[in-house]
């Protein structure tokens, strides 16, 4: 990993969304340094399913020697940034470093996607970004440090990274964009730069994101921590660019990655925005396991054609009143391919079961796919999460029980 070098003692950082997640691991490196933190964030109270509030992220700042400031904000409101940002200025003296971390997920399509969620995405990645730097801007430029750091993705314009979640790609690509802008605006003044990683990081989101078992696939937010820190202790004049977390700390010396794998040694899953080549996003899910569509040619389509109505068979057979207690849903699937068809999965009534057809009772969650990709879903040769981030698996409804089914298909993979 990065050693410290002290170089940010003494700074203040103000990071939005830093009571958890790769926000708290940037805070926490900082401390490490002596920085203060301005914790900017809306969890003060305890959060049923996602870990940590505003308070006991302050204490672990100030336990590893950094100073404090936790602050209630939401990145919308104009009136809470700014009083945030005049009680860090009143207690430490001036900002030195924002960083633009807060960010709201979304990942369904266009027609699927109520006007609400595109506002909350809209409100906090896009005009949360712009608002807080516009905002911390006049005390940046009074500083020697002087560094925005938003957490915000290369742009790139492969249809690809659009086609299945637009909402969030625009949202996400107005804080790249005000890397843009920002980093030729304030020249020579303040220094704007933009961090993404390589592969997904472990955090509350990725795990509601992915389900049980994500976390073998991803990366810790150290590794996000420590390529911060590699641009925050840059001069001023590095500006401008769009880093990638492993690109920037190869430069830095570091060769062993494994430290920063929840599972080393485990396959890694490459995050959104990111793609080498038009079709390298194919080649990285085939790597990973991906769907035997990408290679399989007659044979496989045949195979899977015989298996879809033995699959849902095994499935009927492994479900009993416990299953349906725990997820209470009804799925309905939409296959098209080799064995084009529509079946459902009810877990919500009685004792539960499939069928061949549209569900009697509405269905919670619709997922289409191909009917080979399905198969290599239930049978654990192909990850749900990779399925859906790659295009593969498509989804409507409730995103929760969609979520709830991936750790049902664990259970059931040995008997499949």
């Amino acid at each position: 990993m990065l050693p410290n070098t002290g170089r940010l003692a003494g700074c203040t950082l103000f990071i939005t969304g830093a009571s958890r997640g790769i926000g708290k691991a940037i805070a926490l490196k900082a401390a490490r340094d002596g920085a203060n933190v301005v914790i900017a964030a809306k969890t003060a109270e305890p959060h049923p399913k996602l870990p940590g509030t505003i308070y006991t992220a302050a204490e672990e700042i100030e336990a590893a020697g950094g100073k404090a400031l936790a602050c209630i904000v939401d990145v919308r409101d104009e009136k809470q940034i700014g009083e945030a940002v005049e009680k860090a200025v009143s207690k430490f003296g001036g900002i030195d470093i924002l960083v633009n971390n807060a960010s709201a997920i979304n990942l369904t399509n266009t027609l699927d996607t109520p006007m609400k969620k595109v506002d909350l995405m809209m409100g906090i990645n896009t005009r949360g970004t712009y608002l807080t730097s516009k905002i911390c801007i006049p005390y940046l430029k009074q500083s020697k440090v002087a560094h925005i750091l938003n957490l915000s993705p290369p742009l790139n314009l492969n249809p690809v990274w659009f086609k299945n979640h637009c909402a969030y790609t625009i949202a996400k690509y107005g804080m790249s964009m005000c890397v843009l802008g920002m980093a030729e605006e304030f020249k020579g003044e303040v220094a704007v730069n933009a961090l993404w990683p390589k592969t997904a990081i472990h955090t509350a989101a990725m795990d509601m994101l992915g389900g049980s078992g994500v976390q073998q696939q991803c990366r810790t937010a150290d590794i996000m921590a420590d390529a911060a820190y590699s641009i925050l202790t840059k001069p001023k004049n590095y500006t401008g660019n769009f880093v990638i977390d492993e690109e920037l700390l190869k430069t830095e010396g570091i060769k062993d990655f494994d430290v920063y794998a929840v599972s080393p040694g485990h396959p890694l899953l490459p995050d959104f925005f990111l793609d080498e080549n038009p079709d390298d996003l194919t080649s990285k899910m085939e790597a990973l396991g991906g769907s035997a569509a990408f290679k399989g040619g007659q044979q496989a389509a045949s195979k899977a054609k015989s298996q879809v109505e033995d699959t849902f068979t095994v499935i009927g057979r492994s479900i009993n009143e416990d299953t349906v207690k725990s997820v209470q849903g009804i799925y309905q699937f939409v296959l098209s391919g080799a064995e084009e068809g529509t079946w459902y999965l009810d877990l919500k009534n009685d004792k539960g079961g499939v069928g061949k057809g549209e569900s009697p009772v509405k269905a919670n969650v619709v997922m289409s796919m191909d009917s080979e990709d399905f198969v290599k879903m239930f049978t654990g040769k192909l990850k749900p999460t990779m399925a859906f981030m790659g295009g593969k698996l498509k989804i409507k409804g409730d995103m929760g029980l969609a979520m709830k089914l991936e750790a049902l298909m664990g259970r059931m993979n040995s008997k499949l």
